[in-house]
């Protein structure tokens, strides 16, 4: 597959790698409304919170969208989006390589871009994600009337989609709802002003291409009229199933009662459209609508520069996410994202580097917890609640030769030990050393008091007691376990040859706790 080639490629590609995993501190003062939400916004680098989520969220993103800078040469006041090419890819890959590590199995990342460097962007995603995952490269008219300042007016941007598993994605992804222009051909011929989509209808064709001896039977009109399947095609279905839909009043056969018959489909019974890559902005919105909004949210006078539409968002969100999904914008701008999340019931993480995430950010989804009216509220039926919890970038917890600090918490330093052996994240809770299971193996961890005597040679030490205490946690939760154990701590008491007999590995802490590269 042929790769893209910068000028500082080979350092850049192993970025990701060298960054430290830091602590995500909550800072409470900026916190709002419900705190058991499970909805965060960072304020940070992104790539160091990128790095910091990892062993507590790889592989559980439903969706990530993004809207990086274009690197359009012209500068706005929240954003430096004037980067010259090398270092805008230098700053894209690391940030793509742990966006990916982040996505679920069924997952989806969606990126919005523009012609400036949207064909490298294709370049290089198809070597983070894969070309294979590769899904659509969705076209959003983003302007409703003429530009003329250019040679030929700029109408649109792009929404590149790569999906983790191309077909998972397909299985999950959701149909868009049709729009009253698209639903206009559903109608009730009694009441033309009808809106209950369950007494507005339409005529489906009953034939299909083809021919199938159980489906080419003659049927009879209410009128006497015979009708056969045209040349080439037969019916639809059965004539069991026919006469099943004729009872119930589910044929219809014209105004007079003697054309060929259709099938009634209530517009209750759409499921709704397969999404296709042109996006109108009469289904996706506009600038100008994302102005206005933004406006109405913060004044002009303090308006971030190029927010994109709710409804925009909306869309991506009905195709790729259901209620209770997380979703992940790590280039959050406005807080577009988290707050359309916020409203569609879905769980978000947003992170901004810049001021803003305190200036606009949190400010718009306090809003938006107390039933902020614009956007896609009306359309959504939103009437406020929920909360979200504000975090910074605390210090690393690896020091500079990749050894665990010594003030870290158990928790954090559990997490991290589970994803460094298991890869995943770690989702028990603290309380006994026991972390999990994996490949086969348990493991567990002594530390910072988890069984409650913090004396030398108490809860911290690998002692028979504490093995004992840890074969019980073993036995409740897996009573048939008989595999082998790596156990996290201070120090062993118990001899080697005594662990080698009970399959036991001893790793001491904070020596052979090291960062996951």
């Amino acid at each position: 597959m042929p790769i893209l080639s910068w000028l500082t490629r080979d350092d850049d590609v192993r970025a990701a790698q060298r960054v430290p995993y830091r602590l995500l501190e909550e800072v409470p003062e900026l916190s709002a409304g419900d705190p058991t939400s499970g909805n965060m916004l960072i304020q940070g680098d992104n790539l160091d919170a990128l790095k910091a989520l990892l062993p507590f969220y790889a592989g559980q993103v439903k969706c990530i969208y993004i809207d990086p800078p274009y690197n359009t040469r012209s500068a706005f006041e929240h954003y430096d989006d004037n980067l010259e090419h090398t270092q805008w890819l230098a700053m894209m890959w690391p940030r793509l390589e742990l966006l990916r590590e982040l996505l679920s199995e069924d997952g989806s990342i969606w990126v919005s871009i523009d012609d400036n460097e949207g064909h490298y962007l294709k370049v290089i995603m198809d070597e983070v994600f894969g070309r294979r995952n590769f899904v659509a490269n969705n076209v959003w008219q983003k302007r409703y009337s003429r530009e003329n300042r250019g040679s030929i007016g700029d109408a649109h941007e792009y929404i590149s989609v790569y999906a983790a598993d191309p077909e998972k994605f397909k299985s999950k992804r959701n149909k868009v709802p049709l729009n009253e222009d698209q639903a206009k051909i559903y109608r009730n011929p009694d009441n033309p002003k009808e809106t209950d989509p369950r007494n507005r209808w339409r005529g489906l064709p009953m034939t299909a291409q083809g021919y199938r001896p159980n489906q080419m039977y003659e049927i009879v009109s209410p009128s006497g009229r015979i009708f056969t399947p045209p040349e080439g095609r037969c019916w639809s279905m059965i004539e069991p199933e026919f006469l099943k839909l004729k009872a119930a009043g589910r044929i219809y056969w014209g105004k007079s009662g003697d054309s060929q018959p259709s099938v009634i489909r209530f517009l209750s019974e759409v499921e709704g459209l397969v999404p296709w890559t042109w996006w109108p902005h009469s289904d996706a919105g506009h600038t100008d609508e994302s102005k206005k909004e933004a406006n109405e949210l913060f004044g002009s006078d303090v308006s971030f520069g190029t927010p994109k539409p709710e409804r925009l968002i909306q869309r991506i969100m009905q195709i790729a996410t259901n209620p209770g999904d997380l979703v992940l914008d790590s280039f959050l701008g406005s807080g577009t994202t988290a707050a359309v999340a916020h409203k569609m019931g879905r769980r978000y993480i947003g992170i901004e580097m810049g001021d803003h995430a305190v200036t606009h950010c949190a400010p718009r989804l306090e809003k938006v917890i107390a039933g902020e009216p614009g956007g896609i509220s009306q359309s959504v039926g939103w009437r406020g609640g929920g909360g979200f919890r504000f975090y910074r970038l605390g210090p690393p917890v690896f020091d500079e030769d990749g050894h665990i600090r010594a003030d870290i918490r158990f928790p954090v330093l559990a997490a991290h030990i589970w994803f460094s052996e298991a890869a995943t994240p770690w989702t028990a809770t603290s309380g006994t050393p026991l972390l999990g299971f994996h490949d086969g193996r348990a493991f567990a961890l002594l530390y910072n008091g988890i069984l409650g005597d913090r004396r030398p040679d108490g809860g911290n030490v690998l002692t028979r007691a504490t093995l004992a205490l840890i074969r019980t946690a073993i036995a409740a939760q897996d009573p048939d376990f008989a595999g082998p154990l790596t156990v996290y701590g201070e120090q062993s008491r118990i001899s080697p040859p005594v662990l080698e007999r009970e399959q036991v590995t001893f790793k001491q802490t904070p020596y052979d706790v090291k960062a996951r590269r």
